[in-house]
């Protein structure tokens, strides 16, 4: 493992700014996403583990997809994720 961390540095070292910003805003992701790992209930571990398991026998469903079975848009969508949830419109 230090191998692979100091030939990371290397790397990382031989970056311009615009790139090496990129990788250090993908590796905050990689981050956070394993310390939500541990963030999950068994009840939600479950729920992934079935998500992976009907993926590797079906296609995903696309997005528009979805919304459309709804009457729905992306950019229905959108506006949709503008909208305060009903808890946040009174406080």
């Amino acid at each position: 493992m230090a191998a692979d961390v100091n030939h990371a540095h290397r790397l990382l070292d031989q970056l311009g700014p615009g790139p090496l910003a990129a990788v250090v805003h993908l590796l905050e992701t990689m981050v956070s996403l394993e310390e939500d790992r541990d963030t999950l209930s068994p009840a939600e571990r479950k729920a992934v583990a079935d998500a992976d398991e009907w993926l590797k026998h079906n296609q995903p469903i696309p997005h528009e997809e979805v919304l459309a079975e709804f009457g729905l848009n992306m950019d229905d969508w959108d506006e949709m994720g503008k909208e305060p949830l009903c808890r946040e419109a009174y406080r």
